[in-house]
This record gives structure tokens, sequence and C-alpha cells, in this order.
């Protein structure tokens, strides 16, 4: 037997022998890179004595573990409140873009547009700065307004993403506005928008992080704490070590639990077919019988 051709695709043609040597060729390449810039950077690690004992013997004390650990409880307590905020005013900021009344639609756009373009930095300096609010809810209120302008696009464009025809079935059987909303479109739109809703409560995690810039003891605050105080040469690169593993853990265990819900809901559909009885023998009309052809 003789072995079939692939087929090509409507996107594009699938690579013949040359090609596919020469992408192994280009992966080889570029896994040899990769791998000479870790090996070149753990050679720098090393030479300058960043595993030495001396260097993390300090980690071993309860004061810093401490600290650490405040530190992570304030930027996860930052991120709660961050994140509720964001989805709840991107909730509101997408409702009001969608709406018919064409004032609220024009304000609820302005809104977005202009916290979209405003930095984030800018907006928690200018919070904590000129409104004189204290670190905690200047860094709340500045992630929720940039986090919740984002989401509230990624809200109406998960809704306006809804085939047209569901919205004007649910229409036609007399359903009002919020119960579109309610009942058919959010409800098909969830799945679409679930990936990038991720992916953004992931970016207000990450900015968390300027919170040590107006004196919230956050889990970077803590780490430049520590590193402040050690009496050695490049103290920063051990803190570094030990904070960015688990500012990477948090990030990859919210996107892994996005995938977990994605999962569930493919697994676990809203709505369950409906049992239907086998047609038996009857009557069709209420008269008694079925329709005769009139007598001549």
């Amino acid at each position: 037997m003789t072995a079939t051709a692939p087929e090509s695709t409507a996107l594009y043609d699938v690579p013949g022998p040359r090609t596919r040597q020469r992408h192994r060729l280009y992966a080889a390449v570029s896994t040899a890179l990769i791998l000479a810039l870790v090996g070149w950077i753990l050679y720098l690690l090393f030479d300058t004595g960043q595993f030495t004992y001396t260097k993390w013997m300090p980690f071993e004390y309860k004061g810093i573990q401490e600290l650490l650990l405040r530190g992570l409880g304030n930027t996860l307590k930052a991120f709660a409140m961050a994140a509720v905020l964001s989805l709840a005013l991107g909730t509101v900021l997408a409702t009001g873009r969608l709406s018919d009344h064409r004032p609220v639609r024009w304000v609820s756009t302005l809104v977005v547009e202009f916290f979209r373009a405003m930095p984030v930095l800018v907006m928690i300096f200018f919070i904590f700065v000129a409104l004189k609010v204290q670190p905690l809810p200047a860094l709340v209120a500045g992630l929720a307004l940039y986090n919740g302008s984002v989401l509230a696009e990624v809200f109406r464009s998960g809704v306006n993403s809804v085939e047209r025809g569901q919205r004007e079935a649910a229409f036609a059987l007399g359903m009002r506005k919020t119960q579109v909303m309610t009942y058919v479109l959010v409800p098909q739109a969830v799945r679409a928008m679930l990936p990038a809703i991720i992916s953004q409560l992931v970016v207000a995690l990450k900015d968390t992080s300027l919170g040590y810039l107006i004196t919230y003891e956050e889990f970077l605050h803590a780490g430049k704490l520590i590193a402040s105080n050690l009496d050695y040469d490049l103290p920063f690169i051990p803190v570094v070590m030990v904070i960015s593993p688990i500012y990477i853990g948090m990030c990859m265990l919210l996107s892994w639990f996005a995938q977990w819900v994605s999962r569930r809901e493919q697994r676990s559909p809203k709505t369950e077919a409906v049992h239907v009885a086998p047609a038996e023998p009857g009557t069709l009309l209420p008269g008694g019988g079925p329709p005769t052809a009139p007598r001549l």
C-alpha cells in the first residue's frame, strides 16, 4: 500500500519534504540559541556567586519569611478587590455601551476610551498624590478603572459576537431586552469571553506590583525591603529569584483555572435535551375523530 499525500487546506499548503527539513533546521537552531542563552545566564549567576549559602541564608530567618508572606497576602488582597471591582465596572460600562439610549451610550464610550488610554501608573499616582487616598484604595482604584474599561470592551465584543438570529428570535418570542441579554446572549458569550477575561485578570495581578511605588506593602515592596537590608553585592538577584517564580506560578494558576472552567462548561452544558414521549394513536380534533371529506 502506498501512503497518501496529505491534502492541502484552504488556509495553507501542506509543507513538502524540503520545507519540513527547513522547519526542523529552524527549530534546532532556535533551541540551540535558547539553551545557549540559558547557559550564559547560569554562568553569570555562578560566576558572581549568586548560589552561595551566604546569599540564601537570610531567607531562613523567620522575620524575612513572615515579611514575604505578609507582602504576598497584601498582593492577593489588592488583586481580589481589583478583580471584583473591575468585573463589576466592566459589566456596567458594557451595559451602557450596549444601551439603546444615545446619551448613555456616549457617556459610557467616553469613560471607556479615556481610562483605556490613560496609563495605569499615572492613575494610581494621581489618586494617591492629588486626591490624598491611602495606598491600598489608590492601587485598587487605579487597577479597577483601567482593567474595568478594558473588560467593558471584552464584554461588549463577546455579546456582539453572538449570532444576530439569536437576538431576533428572542425578541420574536416577546422577550424584553433585559431578558434577551440575561437568558440568551450573555450565557452564549461567556465561553468566548472567558480567555480574554482571565488574560486581563492576569494583567491586573501583575500590575499590583506597582503598589511599591506608592509605599503599599505588597510582595515586591517586601522584596525591596529585604534586598535593601542585605550587606553583600547584588542583593536583588536572590530576591528576584524568589519572587519571580511565585508571580509566574500565580499567573499560571489563573490560566489553569480558566482552562478548567472552559472544559467544565463544555462537558456540562446549561441546556439538556427534553424527553419527548413517543406518538400514540389518539384523536386529532376535539370532535372525536380525524377529519373526513364532506359528503356530496
